[in-house]
């Protein structure tokens, strides 16, 4: 599995943190920014994030800011992309088993790190149900990505 990584300013603490994690557990990763903790826009580290899981160079994204809900909104415009804010392990779970949500996001002034890791943990482990009701409704947001506004 490989994994495109993120943050703003409002995340980066919680990013770093995150990205010892994916070393610790030896998942490929490739962190498309910040570096610093100086501040940035959040739609220009989702927008390249999004793009590179929807272009299927990334198995899966994680993207932070100070909520989650900035980048989950900007990640979603790009066409293919799922992207749910968790921020408990039900929401992560449940993201990914009936909704196939391709990209967390998460709040780095929010989540505390230890809740954090088990989110993330949990978002890169479980299986997208694929059940008929799931699979349809999948579906049918896809076929949003095609229509013109």
């Amino acid at each position: 599995m490989r994994i495109a990584i993120g943050s703003d300013h409002g995340g980066f603490q919680l990013k770093q943190q995150l990205v010892h994690l994916l070393d610790e557990w030896q998942i490929a990763y490739e962190d498309f920014g910040i570096l610093t903790s100086d501040a940035a826009d959040y739609p220009d580290i989702a927008v390249p994030v999004a793009r590179s899981v929807a272009s299927g160079a990334f198995d899966r994204g994680i993207l932070v800011c100070g909520t989650g809900i900035g980048m989950s909104i900007a990640a979603n415009k790009i066409p293919g992309i799922r992207a749910a804010m968790a921020y408990d392990v039900e929401t992560a779970r449940l993201g990914r088993e009936h909704n196939d949500a391709n990209i967390l996001t998460i709040g780095g002034r929010t989540t505390p790190l230890d809740r954090a890791r088990d989110i993330v943990r949990v978002f890169l482990q479980t299986a997208f149900d694929g059940g008929g009701r799931h699979s349809r409704r999948i579906q049918k947001i896809s076929a949003l990505d095609c229509k013109d506004s």
